[in-house]
């Protein structure tokens, strides 16, 4: 009987984890779709998601060294300037024109057309070596992108200009999830944990985003009857509740995400994404009334078709690629030191921890 117990409490723990990412990840996206209707400052909606984040960081990494006894990772300025800054700019330029698009484009528009970041990360893969050459790969990128045209075809709430804007997001998010990628696996730097990843990313990225939000919204933000030129206190409550709710998303958002990828693999992560981007647009056309047509439901199959095939086949290889180690592992009669292999069953460990090392979005 222990076996079926251990699969069912493993089946349990799954599903909870992954009902616990699908609350803060579709949660934020309708939750901002809704503040930017009457709020309409989302470079400065951005800035203030960020100082929370950085503060919930702070506050979780104290307590993880409190609770460990062990210091956390500190970087040099040398190290924080020339490896971590271009992440940092990437990411919020990628979260900063995703928020902009939602002055614009419906929620349904704005998810089909996120979900071409993965185009932009396997092309950014293959330029820094990090995805082997594959012909399927033609077949995922025909996919997606015909899927993107099915479903802006004749679109009725098509917006140009927000979809540029999503459309520059994606290609931006694909330098960032490669350069995430990169920066979490670089040993030296410490960064594995997302939580101090987060930490050492938020005041970059508030550096780099603040030049923008004062050319573009510095001047009508102080005008604004929303925060500075309140004439009573309660709306002005209101207005700093909102947006700390939304900053409480996004932290929770980037730990729901790790604590899914951390108990399963970025596999589940990945196939919770595409199941997660179908409750979307459902929710979307109830709750929000976007309209779509046939051809514009066709368009999703499609696409997401692409996105299945690109997961089936990075798990086809990395299944590969773990039984190539075993073999070499065996051969030379001795063990294979994997720090990171800390699995109950020996028969996932070396999978999942190589599925862990690798960002999927």
């Amino acid at each position: 009987m222990a076996c079926p117990v251990q699969f069912l409490c493993r089946a349990v723990r799954t599903v909870g984890l992954v009902l616990f990412y699908y609350v803060f990840s579709i949660g934020i996206t309708f939750y901002n779709k809704w503040l930017m209707k009457d709020f309409h400052f989302p470079l400065f909606m951005t800035l203030v998601h960020l100082t929370i984040i950085f503060c919930l960081s702070a506050f979780t990494r104290s307590a993880l060294q409190c609770f460990s006894g062990k210091p956390r990772v500190m970087l040099s300025w040398s190290d924080y300037l020339y490896k971590v800054a271009p992440t940092a700019l990437a990411t919020v330029l990628d979260i900063g024109l995703s928020n902009w698009s939602f002055l614009f484009i419906t929620i349904s528009l704005y998810t089909m057309t996120k979900s071409t970041a993965v185009l932009f990360i396997l092309l950014f893969s293959l330029v820094f070596k990090l995805e082997e050459p594959n012909p399927f790969l033609i077949v995922v990128v025909l996919l997606i992108s015909g899927g993107l045209f099915m479903f802006t075809y004749e679109s009725t709430q098509f917006n140009l200009e927000g979809f540029i804007m999503v459309l520059l997001a994606s290609f931006i998010g694909g330098i960032r999830w490669t350069l995430t990628q990169v920066l979490m696996q670089k040993a030296e730097l410490g960064l594995q944990n997302p939580i101090d990843t987060m930490y050492h990313l938020q005041p970059l990225m508030f550096v780099g985003l603040f030049p923008l939000f004062l050319y573009n919204e510095g001047l009508s933000l102080c005008t604004s009857e929303k925060l500075f030129r309140v004439s009573e206190l309660g709306p002005l409550l209101y207005s700093i509740g909102t947006l700390a709710t939304g900053g409480a998303l996004a932290f929770g958002l980037g730990f729901s995400e790790f604590l899914l990828v951390s108990k399963t693999s970025s596999l589940t992560l990945s196939i919770a994404g595409i199941f997660k981007e179908v409750c979307t647009l459902l929710l979307a056309a109830r709750i929000m009334g976007d309209r779509m047509t046939l051809v514009n439901w066709m368009g999703f199959v499609v696409c997401l078709s692409g996105i299945s095939l690109h997961v089936g086949l990075k798990t086809y290889y990395n299944k590969g690629k773990v039984h190539a180690v075993r073999q070499l592992s065996y051969k030379e009669g001795g063990e294979m030191e994997l720090p990171l292999l800390r699995r109950e069953e020996e028969e996932q460990e070396a999978y999942e921890t190589e599925e862990e090392q690798e960002i999927l979005h």
